[in-house]
């Protein structure tokens, strides 16, 4: 009898390539219809802040008196404010100041807070206990008046703004991240690289910090709306960016003297705030989902 034929290479297991943790992320997140249309929606507003030249019909700060506090019509259509300039512009280019002082100012918040995380659930005892009492006592602080008490003592612009929105939520992710820190510290990879004798910082940020940071990153995503609200509080406040240039809460601040006159001017800033911190939340939530490890299976 003739020995049946064995195909070697039928008989040899293929391996997979291993797909990357931030694949797996990016697919779960596509696989959640609403963190699907809020990355659509955060990607739109990107898109509107960097060709805002090319989209906006008119410049930003040409005045007609000519044409002053109008409804919506062919020529403008989200009308004009008190000194004639058209609003649908004006929100575009705020495009560019609101994304940039809700994402750097999270960002800022975000990398400070790792710092100091870092620093306090890795080393430890008095190095510890002072940056945790330093956290108590501001976050004993409620987070609009510390930003509205720093804004008021540095003054308006973009840079004070940005710091007085980033100052406030560096606290609760320090003591988040050290929450997480404390969990992971007696991990056997930890002490390997004590072992190999490593630098404390590339143990913190290049061991520690990659494998602790997932819940600042989802609340780094969810705080960018939340930043923004601050600073259309502030400008409504009169404390953050002022006219005339075109930020979202700095146009509510304009209109609100003209609100039975021209309602529009506090519709439409207002609308775009609502529906841009509604696309950040829908993509927090699924990014939350997605990075959850009881939903990996």
């Amino acid at each position: 009898m003739q020995k049946a034929e064995v195909n070697t290479i039928d008989a040899i297991p293929v391996r997979r390539k291993k797909e990357s943790q931030i694949v797996m992320i990016f697919k779960r997140i596509l696989r959640d219809r609403g963190a699907t249309i809020g990355l659509i929606g955060i990607l739109f507003f990107v898109f509107v802040a960097i060709f805002a030249e090319q989209l906006a019909p008119y410049d930003p700060y040409t005045l007609d008196i000519t044409a002053m506090l109008t409804g919506p019509s062919r020529a403008h259509w989200m009308g004009t404010d008190e000194l004639g300039r058209d609003v649908m512009s004006r929100l575009i280019y705020g495009t560019r100041y609101s994304l940039a002082l809700g994402v750097l100012g999270s960002l800022m918040s975000f990398a400070c807070a790792c710092v100091l995380g870092c620093i306090a659930g890795y080393f430890g005892k008095w190095i510890e206990s002072l940056i945790m009492r330093i956290c108590d006592v501001m976050m004993s602080i409620p987070g609009t008046l510390l930003t509205i008490i720093i804004s008021a003592v540095l003054g308006s612009g973009f840079f004070v703004t940005l710091i007085a929105l980033s100052f406030g939520g560096i606290f609760n992710q320090v003591r988040m991240l050290r929450a997480q820190i404390l969990r992971e510290r007696g991990q056997e990879y930890l002490e390997a690289a004590e072992a190999y004798n490593c630098k404390k910082t590339k143990i913190m940020f290049i061991h520690l910090l990659p494998n602790v940071v997932s819940p600042l990153l989802v609340n780094l995503t969810m705080g960018i709306s939340g930043t923004i609200n601050a600073a259309a509080t502030l400008s409504f406040l009169g404390l953050g960016i002022q006219p005339p240039t075109p930020e979202w809460g700095a146009m509510l601040s304009g209109g609100r003297d003209y609100l039975r006159n021209c309602p529009t001017l506090i519709l439409f800033p207002g609308l775009v705030i609502m529906i841009f911190c509604w696309c950040v939340n829908l993509f927090g939530d699924g990014l939350r989902d997605a990075m959850d490890p009881k939903l990996k299976n």
